[in-house]
């Protein structure tokens, strides 16, 4: 009962369907944000893609300006002296076959996966693994890499990674409500804005269908593309 009551008070003021300037939106959904934890933004943008298509797949990398206020357990496959310039930046798992054996045995506890190029063979035995759970290194994403110095502090500076679901829909975790409004308001820029950009060459006419903001609890907001868009690529 309390908690239906917490959500109809955090409905009030939104108008169903009605979709609101990005800044508007931002300051509804952390005013709305009372739970008792802090509680994530997230925005989930609805795409007019096939991801069937080979050339209609949308995915990449994004560094929030503010970070996403989570701590990433990055683990990281390299050798020699990668291995130390590796904890250097701040891995939090580092190893070679001895990391493929921990992967195999089902001790996965990271939610970042870097990979020196000559590791990607080793990377190979646990890719039905690692696949799955979006942890395979991609060189299309930075995370093969020669420079695991600079894709390890990338990770913990709160970079983050989206890929349209089979639905076309891309959303992510882009802060958490005690950040302050104008952080908030960068980050999800910094979001709409990346993805915006890379709409695929195969896709014809309207690209974004939707974009709406929430946070873990609380009731969710539409957005007006048109201004967001021009918002987030100012």
């Amino acid at each position: 009962m309390a908690k239906n009551k917490r959500m109809t008070k955090a409905r009030e003021g939104i108008v169903a369907g009605q979709a609101v300037a990005l800044a508007d939106a931002v300051k509804l959904i952390k005013a709305r944000a009372t739970a008792k934890f802090d509680e994530t933004i997230e925005v989930a943008m609805n795409l007019n893609v096939d991801t069937t298509q080979s050339d209609q797949q949308v995915r990449g990398m994004i560094a929030l300006p503010h970070g996403t206020g989570k701590s990433v357990r990055v683990a990281v496959f390299a050798k020699g002296d990668k291995v130390d310039a590796a904890k250097k930046a701040g891995a939090d798992v580092v190893g070679a076959d001895d990391l493929v054996e921990e992967i195999l045995k089902g001790n996965i506890n990271f939610e970042r996966c870097i990979a020196t190029p000559d590791m990607m063979g080793a990377v190979g035995k646990v890719a039905k693994i690692l696949g799955p759970r979006g942890l395979m290194p991609n060189p299309k994403l930075g995370t093969v890499t020669p420079d695991v110095e600079k894709a390890v502090k990338a990770a913990k500076a709160g970079q983050i990674e989206y890929r349209a679901e089979k639905a076309g829909i891309v959303h992510a975790g882009v802060g958490k409500a005690s950040f302050a409004e104008d952080k908030i308001l960068e980050n999800v820029k910094a979001f709409i804005n990346a993805v915006a950009k890379a709409k695929p060459a195969g896709v014809k006419g309207t690209y974004i269908n939707k974009i709406s903001l929430s946070s873990t609890m609380g009731p969710g907001v539409k957005v007006d593309i048109s201004s967001a868009v021009e918002t987030a690529a100012a």
